[in-house]
Formats: C-alpha cells, structure tokens, sequence
C-alpha cells in the first residue's frame, strides 16, 4: 500500500516539492529519535525529563543556543546526543544543497502557471525557439498597447535559457508582473500543461528567426502548431511563418502571418503607390508621436509627429467626428471630416458586410455603419471635441466669412485617389459572415485576404491609359458652392485689376490677353 502511495505522490509532485517532502522527512526523523531517545535514556539518571521537557532539550542542543537548564547527568545519555548530532550535521546539509539545486533549476526553468491563476486570470501563451530581446520586447509593446489587453498576462514557453539581456527585461517592474517565462517545448504534453494551454485565452507561434533556412524554421513552426492544436483544439492560434507555401499546412489557424508575402506585397504596392510600404509600417508600429521632436529639421519633426497616427474604428453613430454626414457620401465625409477634425476616414464597414476601403463617392454613409480613420488618438481621448463643443457653428460661420473676403488667391485642390473599392475580410473569416455578405461575396469563400477591382461597370475598369494618369474623385458637392462664391468674386477682382492696368500702360494688352486666356482656362476647369 505504501508503495502504491509512493508511485502515485511521484506522478503528481514535481521535484522540488520532492526534495522538500524529503527534507520534512529527515527532520522529522532525526529530532523524534532524538526526543525519544533521551527521555529513555534519562530514566536512569538523577534528572528525569518528560516529553516536552525533552523535546525542549533538543531544540536548544540544535539551535546551538545552550541554555543549561537541563542536561544529561549519565554517560549514554551524552554518548547518544553526540552521536544524533553527527548524524545531523552529516544528513541535513546535503538535504538542503539539493534542495538549493533544485530550486535553482527550476528558477532556471522558469517554474509552472498554477492552475488557480489559470482559473481567475486570463493569459496568453508565446512559443517560440529563440529568445531575442529585440523580438520579445516587440510583441510586448504592442500587445500591452490595447487597453482591453491590460489585464492579460503572457506566458514565454521556450527551450533556450534566458540570457542576461532578458534576465534584465523581465525584472523590469513593467514585466514582472505581466510576464512570466517557462522553460520547455511545445511539443511536449507536459510543458503545455505548465503552461496551462487549454485555459489560455490565445497562442502565438512566433517563427525562429536563429535558424539560416526559413525553410527548416517553418518545419518547426508548423510541428509546434500541430502539437498546440493536437493538445488545445479550442485555443486560438495566432502563427508566423516564412514561406508562402507553408501556410496551408496551418490553415486551421486563426491567423497566418506569412512574413515574404506580406513583405512583396508592400514592395509591390510601393511601386503603384509610393509610400505605401511606410506609410503601413509606420501604422503597425506603435508610436506616441515624440519620435524627432528635438532635431532642428522642421520634416523630421513633423515626420515623428505623424508617426504616431494610427488606426481606430467607432460606430457612425456614437461619432461626433462623422455623426452629422449621415446620409452624405463617403467623400464628402472624408473631406470633411479632415477638414473639421484632422482625421482622415479611410474605410467604412456597413452592417453585415467587409470593411470596404475607400468605395468613393457611391457609398452613402448610414448610422449603422462603422468608421475606419487615422488619428494621434481615438474619439473618446481626443482634446478637440472638448475644446470644440460645436463645431458646426464655428464652420458655418468660417464659411460665411470666407464668402465675405475673396480678394486673396485661394487655390483648392481635392485629392485624386480614384475610386476603386477594396474589400477585406474580418479578422474571424466565418462562413455565416460570407453568408450574410450577400451574394456578391458568395464566389468568394475560402479565398485569403487579398485586392479586388470593382465590378460595377466598364466606368471603374483599369486600362493601360487609365494607369498612366490617376481619376480624381468626384467633387464635393458641399464643397462647390464655396467655390463658384470664390471664383466669382475672384474674377471681380481681376477685372478691376485689368482694367486698372490698361488704364496705367498702353503696353498692357498683351497681359490682358494673357489674363483673358487665363480666366477661360480656369473657367474650363
């Protein structure tokens, strides 16, 4: 029976509450013989000692503190402590080192996730093979930099020990309390356990980055997913890998990251729209917007400033920034919004269907629909709202003065982006999602993200002459009646300035030509 008890305590202890189960054992043993023996012993002397009296004596003898309240008085009496406490010297000692060499170990190791935290706190698991600092410290920051991810707390599973450089980084108060490193694979069961995959609320498979062949790093990449989802089938996963070709072997994934092809698609686009690539770097990195404010170049400054623009999402309706284009096109929010605002809309994703990027004038804007923009900062944190409670008095009454004083050159030029409408799909592709897209979208399932030309008629198709020359974008119709108030009062003024001329010069025909052939042109326009 005990024997039983033996082996099923040794499948459920780790080794550290082993050794220390041992060491109980030892002094347990050590001072209930000790105890035992000297009162027995004591019978035959003159002072004769119970069990407490006894239990007293021993711990004084061991503590090395020698009250001589109570002695022994007979020679087997002194003979047996001596020998108990030779016994002692030799016996615990080693207990206690290997007890400290455990306990290193696993410090090494990097101890276990307790199931009770697994229980009340939600976390996430990180694999990968290699610790760099550089890589930890990356998906650190942008992890932590939602607020609904504050309360999370990562768990690093990797086989490599930790470096100096990491060693360092964890203790870092930010980290310490937020991260918690284990030392073990993903392809072994009892290190998913320490981690407590099946509870986590996420998995991130981060590819090796120390091994030459990407080719082999995906080898090890796709065993440690398929070893996580053979363990979890209910944890998201969330993987990087290098190959285009490797991703179908991690199609079960929530979602493949595949580093080449997102890396040529940017240089691709670059070429069709310069700035592409740093304009999207500059939007997944996250930045506060400080980057360059000391260096005396006034681009550098503004270049850091604009850094730190990033991508938020609101419903049209809870907006203050696009609540009032209601029924208006997408264009004319866009611009106006900017305008008003500062805040660029780039997508809009009407109810029930993909986020639609830049569909142009033909989308009408509805209260249901969500609002993509670019901004320093979200709506519910932006100062502008607060120090402009009603900004739509303030733009009639900047509108009315701008009718009043014409007699400057104003010179309006609306952004010539095209039209072309580009779906993407949610971050959870589901079939009920491709369903209640409508049948536009039906031809469409199992196809990954990807651009997509418009199919509403042969006015939106591309052509050689087409690519040679970018299509603006429709007016504003807002936008015009500003415009024809402008250009009327602005040809008054030239007239009278003409007219002044011809009076003053006999020579100033040949400007009035030019000024002729000049009002006709921006007429044409």
């Amino acid at each position: 029976m005990f024997n039983d008890l033996h082996r099923a305590l040794q499948k459920v202890q780790s080794a550290l509450s082993h050794q220390l189960m041992i060491l109980c054992a030892t002094l347990f043993c050590v001072f209930f013989t000790s105890v035992c023996g000297i009162e027995h012993l004591q019978r035959g002397g003159r002072v004769h000692l119970d069990l407490f009296q006894s239990f007293y004596y021993v711990i004084v003898t061991f503590s090395t503190v020698g009250y001589g309240d109570y002695v022994p008085d007979i020679w087997p009496s002194q003979l047996f402590m001596i020998v108990m406490i030779c016994v002692t010297l030799v016996v615990l000692p080693a207990q206690l080192e290997q007890l400290v060499f455990t306990f290193m170990e696993r410090q090494k190791q990097g101890g276990t996730y307790s199931r009770h935290r697994a229980l009340n706190e939600k976390h996430v698991v990180v694999c990968t093979t290699y610790l760099h600092a550089d890589v930890v410290m990356d998906f650190l920051n942008e992890f932590y930099a939602h607020p609904m991810l504050q309360d999370y707390f990562v768990v690093l599973l990797s086989p490599c020990e930790l470096d100096p450089t990491m060693r360092m980084i964890l203790q870092v108060p930010l980290w310490a309390q937020r991260v918690i490193y284990v030392q073990g694979s993903a392809l072994k069961d009892a290190d998913l356990t320490r981690v407590r995959l099946a509870e986590a609320e996420a998995c991130f498979i981060l590819a090796a980055r120390n091994y030459a062949d990407r080719t082999a790093a995906d080898q090890h990449t796709i065993l440690r997913s398929w070893a996580v989802k053979d363990f979890a089938p209910d944890c998201p996963q969330y993987v990087q890998v290098f190959r285009p070709e490797n991703k179908v072997h991690v199609k079960f994934a929530e979602h493949v990251v595949c580093e080449d092809e997102f890396k040529y698609a940017l240089l691709a686009n670059n070429c069709v729209c310069p700035g592409l690539s740093t304009l999207v770097t500059l939007l997944l990195h996250t930045s506060r917007g400080q980057e360059g404010q000391s260096s005396s170049e006034e681009w550098q400054r503004l270049y850091g400033k604009c850094s730190g623009n990033e991508i938020y999402h609101i419903c049209m309706k809870d907006s203050n920034f696009f609540g009032e284009y209601e029924g208006k096109s997408f264009t004319y929010a866009s611009f106006h919004a900017h305008r008003k605002y500062g805040v660029a809309l780039v997508a809009v994703q009407p109810e029930g269907k993909r986020i639609l990027l830049n569909p142009g004038p033909h989308h009408i804007m509805r209260k249901g629909d969500i609002c993509f923009y670019m901004s320093i900062t979200k709506e519910e944190n932006s100062a502008f709202i607060l120090a402009h409670p009603n900004p739509d008095k303030e733009m009639r009454g900047a509108s009315i003065r701008l009718h009043r004083t014409g007699s400057s050159r104003i010179t309006t030029t609306l952004g010539s982006t095209g039209t072309v409408a580009l779906e993407l799909q949610h971050t959870r592709s589901r079939s009920s999602s491709l369903a209640a897209g409508g049948g536009e979208h039906a031809a469409g399932t199992g196809v990954k993200n990807r651009l997509q030309l418009p199919r509403d008629g042969a006015a939106h198709r591309l052509s050689v002459q087409s690519m040679s020359r970018r299509p603006s974008i429709a007016p504003v119709p807002a936008v015009l009646d500003v415009l024809d108030a402008i250009r009327m009062q602005f040809e008054e003024n030239r007239a009278e300035a003409d007219a002044d001329e011809q009076t003053a010069d006999d020579g100033g025909k040949d400007d009035d030509n030019c000024s002729v052939c000049s009002d006709s042109t921006w007429h044409d326009e």
